[in-house]
């Protein structure tokens, strides 16, 4: 499937709550999303990055 078809909305400017880089890093990349205070999301494209590191580690 093409990447233009996901939803994956991005950020331009780094929120200031995310303290550490890959926090801030997935935010802006729009592979997570912060749904309330402390609780988080993974958007389509965040939750099959999860999925293909999962399955390249049970295939070791």
């Amino acid at each position: 499937m093409r990447q233009q078809l996901f939803f994956s909305p991005t950020m331009r400017d780094v929120p200031s709550d995310a303290e550490a880089i890959s926090h801030q890093l997935m935010l802006r990349a729009g592979l997570m999303r912060q749904t309330a205070s402390g609780i988080y999301s993974y958007l389509p494209l965040g939750l099959r990055m999860i999925q293909k590191i999962q399955a390249s580690f049970a295939k070791r």
